[in-house]
């Protein structure tokens, strides 16, 4: 009775090892289709890229006729065409544009992103596509020799842009008030209302809505602070990244992208 009680038990022992071994396999499965999850699989399923932007010339606007173009407009829409899908732009808050990317209410970040390690730590970034830099405007005939004219006025600038950035880490525009904006247009309407007395914005916008014949020909550019580039931003992994950035290089090798730069009098990065 005990030999047959004792060979039950060693059969029972035999058979719990066999089953924890079956579940010790069946992981790496799990795993393995967990890694083979594709952000590029997941906007090819829904068929469409949906990319968040701000009204900001020259890169995301709708012009005097009412039509919705720019730069990273038709750029965008040049890259889903070749990708086999449908760009569908979406006006957002700038300052919420990481939480709506991961929690994927939005696909991508297409709205002249200046990159940064920063950004690059938390998101996929492409690479550079266009050269911009930070610079600081006033109205016309206001006495400016540098940032130390600004301590004490009020400075504007977006909110969660590389202008607020210049303002939190310049020694001069720290003793500045701040001013934060939802959008760069709204930095240059304080200016404009002299209820700012400067406001610090990208280049590419402040060469489009400045000047002769634009809303804001009494404000000028009268300093450089920064040279940066444009990115576009996925999720930190994707692998849609690495896709846009082929057809980067195609782009730029037959002429597309140069010919888009000079119609939006843009310069691209090298």
């Amino acid at each position: 009775m005990k030999k047959l009680l004792s060979i039950l038990l060693v059969l029972a022992l035999v058979f719990s090892l066999a089953a924890c071994g079956g579940g010790q396999e069946a992981d790496p499965t799990n795993n393995n289709e967990a890694q083979d999850e594709s952000d590029l699989g997941y906007v090819k399923e829904n068929g469409k890229l949906v990319i968040v932007y701000t009204d900001y010339a020259p890169m995301n606007y709708t012009d005097e006729n009412g039509e919705f173009t720019g730069f990273d407009t038709e750029l965008a829409t040049l890259v889903c065409e070749k990708l086999g899908l449908e760009p569908v732009f979406v006006e957002i808050n700038w300052d919420t544009k990481e939480v709506e990317l991961n929690a994927k209410s939005i696909d991508c970040i297409w709205n002249g992103l200046t990159i940064d390690d920063e950004r690059k730590a938390t998101m996929e970034i492409t690479v550079p596509y266009v050269k911009n830099a930070q610079v600081v405007l006033v109205k016309e005939g206001t006495a400016y020799e540098g940032t130390e004219s600004l301590i004490g006025k009020a400075v504007a600038a977006e909110q969660g842009s590389a202008g607020e950035k210049i303002i939190e880490t310049d020694e001069n525009l720290q003793q500045a008030n701040y001013v934060p904006k939802t959008l760069q247009t709204e930095c240059l309407m304080e200016v404009k209302a002299g209820t700012a007395d400067a406001a610090v914005l990208d280049l590419t916008l402040a060469k489009t809505m400045t000047g002769e014949g634009t809303s804001y020909e009494d404000l000028e550019i009268v300093d450089h602070l920064a040279e940066e580039n444009y990115g576009v931003a996925f999720r930190k992994g994707s692998d849609i990244c690495a896709e846009v950035n082929k057809i980067f290089t195609e782009l730029v090798e037959d002429g597309s992208m140069g010919a888009l730069a000079d119609k939006y009098g843009l310069e691209l990065a090298e």
